[in-house]
């Protein structure tokens, strides 16, 4: 079993070796641009997507439904599945408490926030206290809110996985390797001379961060990527929503703050059945973060090839309608490189896209999760 930079996933260097790419799914095209040549220009630069960020194909196993629950009009269900390498996928499913027909899905993704010690948990009201980093969280960037409950309260079907890499997926850095470990006990140093006392949770989420870049290094040697692996898992958990017992898998839609949005930019890029996404606090030129900005993204954004084929717009014009939120102070991205993000979006998919600005930093404001809910229900419900 191995210790140090792959400990918890011994298995996933044989799971690379031998899973197949994933193949990009169109379903749903017809209704962008019937007959038309600029479907399948969409579908080869989904392909080449694939091998950029060298994504497998990964099937859900044993799913299992871990606890039920019912709180505030809605019925949430703690589920699991393998996908064959790592720990097993805990993700949350909610669902209104009453419902007598098939519901639109969402497929939230929760955050990067660099904290992995908690994942989905960070969307969800679970009727029990939350992890303090699903906590944290939840005050910093959603407003105090569960926004995977309004939306299941407003009539969808929501799923929200832990990633790759963060909640029930994380690494096991308990016998980190030589370098984690010297870093790690730099930090322990700074901190002891600053009088800081940090939990056992705020260090592994200081450990984690760090451990990213050997993560990533990682992921390229075994011939895919750290942003390749994280949508392989989401992928995986797409496929397992739209299989779900009452969801209609014809209506379909992603949404995600800061890595979340990353994270649904690429679900909506890879797969079709997206039919509307929401991308809120992830978007601008990729030129405009060199250098200022590398520091302030992981490599889920800074991933290696990604930008000589594909600028960011370029992957949100990948699917087929989009929300995009702006927040005119979020200090993680350049206002220039924001503004030049949405002339290019209006231009390469119309319609299909929505800009919004706000008055708001780097956050998930509650009127920007309003503005989400009702952009999916107008989408969605259609």
């Amino acid at each position: 079993m191995s210790t140090g930079a792959l400990a918890g996933y011994d298995d996933w260097p044989a799971y690379l070796a031998g899973a197949p790419a994933f193949v990009p799914v169109d379903a749903g095209e017809a209704a962008i641009a019937p007959g038309s040549a600029v479907v399948d220009e969409r579908s080869s630069d989904r392909r080449v997507l694939v091998d950029v960020l060298g994504v497998r194909a990964a099937t859900a196993g044993d799913v299992r439904v871990e606890r039920e629950w019912v709180v505030d009009d809605v019925r949430g269900r703690l589920v699991s599945w393998s996908l064959g390498f790592g720990p097993r996928t805990h993700a949350y499913l909610l669902e209104p408490a009453e419902n007598d027909g098939d519901l639109p899905g969402v497929l939230a993704l929760h955050a990067h926030g660099g904290v992995r010690s908690t994942g989905a948990e960070q969307l969800v009201d679970t009727g029990r206290a939350p992890h303090p980093s699903a906590a944290r969280l939840r005050a910093r960037g959603y407003a105090g809110r569960t926004p995977a409950n309004d939306l299941a309260r407003a009539g969808f079907a929501v799923l929200a996985p832990d990633a790759f890499s963060w909640g029930s997926r994380a690494f096991d850095l308990s016998s980190p390797p030589d370098v984690l470990a010297r870093l790690g006990a730099a930090l322990d140093a700074l901190h002891r001379e600053r009088g800081e006392t940090l939990s056992d949770e705020e260090r592994f989420d200081e450990l984690s961060s760090l451990h990213e870049y050997g993560l990533a290094k990682a992921a390229g040697a075994l011939g895919t990527s750290f942003a390749g692996a994280v949508a392989t898992d989401d992928l995986a958990a797409l496929e397992v929503l739209a299989g779900w017992p009452g969801v209609d898998a014809a209506r379909l839609g992603a949404l995600g703050f800061s890595g979340g949005g990353g994270r649904a930019l690429f679900v909506a890029a890879l797969d079709g059945r997206v039919a509307a996404s929401v991308v809120s606090g992830m978007m601008a030129m990729s030129a405009s973060l060199v250098p200022d900005y590398l520091d302030t993204h992981s490599w889920l954004l800074h991933s290696p090839g990604l930008a000589s084929r594909f600028d960011l717009p370029d992957l949100a014009a990948l699917g087929r309608r989009v929300l995009v939120q702006y927040g005119e102070h979020d200090e993680l991205f350049p206002p220039q490189g924001m503004r030049d993000a949405d002339t290019r979006l209006r231009a390469l998919l119309g319609r299909r896209y929505t800009g919004a600005w706000h008055d708001a930093g780097h956050e998930f404001t509650a009127a920007m999760q309003d503005e989400a809910l009702a952009y999916l229900a107008r989408t969605l419900r259609s």
